[in-house]
């Protein structure tokens, strides 16, 4: 490695520790004081608001990662250019693209590690997050109706009102059979109010539960103060993933999640969409320093406020087709893979070009 290449890597990586530290600042400022009246409310000691706040951080950081990295990149490039160190370098014979060489090496090894931090990091940090406001702030409780309702098979339904996973019981249960060539014909239905899981027979037994036979427009009802259900594929850790939102699952249970929903016959186009996402938004510092660095070589007019406002405004777009492309992908419109994928395939066209208009 030379030692401009050294140089260059230097203030880049600088420039980035300082925008993510105040990026993440400004952004725990303004979310304490959209909070504080929550906080207040709910008579939150400081020791847990601080708690929050760190658990929150990873992914604070993981958003503002790409915002960072583009303004690191255009500060730098145009600091240099506006010193007239990058003529320097030009009059040396140093094209665009090995100018741009230790920047990207750089953006691919970030891009690579937020794989690994959004992927697995983040979750683990959002566990705690989302429990915090649970408990504290009463956020993201479902009080009524059925918390869980899940295809257990192609032909099996069930609707669970509550888990508790330090118990292994279930409450409100019930569990709805449906007739292999007419899936909108049901066979039968058991209802319970607990259901406990059995962890020497590996199996489910409904207390106090009531099932009912259906055949045509008869039906038979049977009483059970107990009845065994060998038949449910579904575990207690099942179901305590199935009550986790998808923003606590690292990579590995989603992908377990989306063989779960293809297994039992469900709709895993969400899930599909969250775990492409996560390597897509990865790579999205590498997408807008290419997009943005080729423009920022050219010495122009502007200091620090000028390359914070590019960077927060390319973001904001970036984010916009981003959100667009997922309520297409939602909605089936779009594959999951293209959907994660599609903001990043705009801005790589838009930096192919910018490079394209530099070169000439």
């Amino acid at each position: 490695m030379k030692i401009l290449d050294k140089y260059l890597i230097k203030q880049y990586l600088q420039t980035i520790v300082f925008g993510l530290l105040a990026f993440t600042f400004i952004f725990i400022v303004i979310d304490a004081m959209e909070k504080l009246d929550d906080f207040i409310d709910n008579s939150v000691t400081t020791d847990i608001i601080l708690h929050y706040y760190i658990v929150f951080a990873p992914e604070i950081i993981k958003l503002m990662t790409p915002v960072a990295v583009l303004f690191a990149a255009l500060f730098t490039a145009g600091k240099l250019a506006n010193l007239s160190e990058l003529t320097a370098m030009r009059a040396c014979g140093m094209s665009i693209f090995r100018f741009m060489a230790p920047f990207i090496w750089t953006t691919v090894f970030i891009s690579i590690f937020s794989i690994y931090f959004g992927g697995y990091l983040v979750p683990m940090a959002n566990k705690t997050k989302i429990h915090i406001e649970q408990v504290y702030l009463k956020k993201g409780i479902n009080f009524t109706g059925s918390n869980l309702f899940f295809q257990d098979s192609k032909t099996r339904i069930v609707s669970i009102g509550f888990f508790d996973d330090a118990t292994n019981i279930a409450s409100r249960v019930s569990i709805q059979e449906f007739n292999p060539e007419d899936l909108t014909q049901m066979t039968s239905r058991i209802d319970a109010p607990k259901l406990s899981y059995d962890s020497l027979s590996s199996a489910w037994i409904a207390i106090n539960a009531v099932e009912r036979l259906f055949n045509g427009n008869d039906q038979t009802v049977t009483y059970f103060d107990s009845l065994k259900l060998n038949q449910l594929r579904f575990t207690p850790i099942d179901l305590t993933k199935k009550q986790r939102k998808m923003q606590e699952m690292n990579l590995t249970e989603l992908k377990e999640l989306i063989e779960s929903q293809e297994r039992t016959g469900n709709d895993p186009t969400a899930a599909l969409i969250e775990y492409h996402s996560r390597f897509a938004f990865a790579f999205t510092s590498l997408i807008v320093v290419l997009f943005g660095l080729p423009i920022s070589a050219n010495k122009r007019k502007g200091g620090l406020a000028v390359q914070v406002g590019i960077s927060i405004l390319v973001t904001f777009i970036y984010l916009v087709f981003m959100k667009v492309s997922q309520a297409f992908g939602k909605n089936g419109a779009m594959d999951p893979l293209l959907t994660a994928w599609f903001a990043n395939f705009i801005f790589m066209a838009a930096a192919i070009y910018s490079v394209y208009k530099i070169r000439h």
